[in-house]
């Protein structure tokens, strides 16, 4: 089992079982990403750019995008914490993920992968 995954199997409830539906969804919403193990946490990458990553944090699972700034859809749901580049969506229990909303941001998060940050 590769440390991604032993991560989100060794997660007490509810978040194991948000990651584990947040997994289905990535691989089944962009099946050529692969799961791997960066700076602690569970990460998806198409080649060498990343996608999103998965991490159990203050109550929640956030699930955070490095291309945000170019998203345009469902900028309401995305959370910044002062973080000037990577935005989120975060979940408490299963039943806040809306899977429509979810495959949307990981469709443009996919497309904006190669992208470098707008800088000030």
């Amino acid at each position: 089992m590769n440390p991604a995954e032993e991560y989100i199997l060794k997660q007490q409830e509810p978040f194991k079982s948000i990651l584990l539906h947040l997994q289905v969804i990535v691989e089944t919403t962009l099946p050529d990403v692969e799961l791997l193990f960066k700076w602690r946490v569970p990460f998806y990458y198409e080649g060498k750019n990343p996608v999103c990553y998965l991490n159990v944090t203050k109550g929640y699972v956030d699930v955070g995008f490095w291309g945000a700034q170019y998203f345009t859809k469902h900028l309401d749901k995305l959370e910044s914490d002062k973080r000037k580049y990577v935005k989120s969506l975060r979940y408490r229990t299963i039943e806040e993920i809306d899977d429509q909303v979810l495959i949307e941001v990981l469709e443009q998060a996919y497309n904006f992968r190669k992208e470098k940050f707008i800088t000030d």
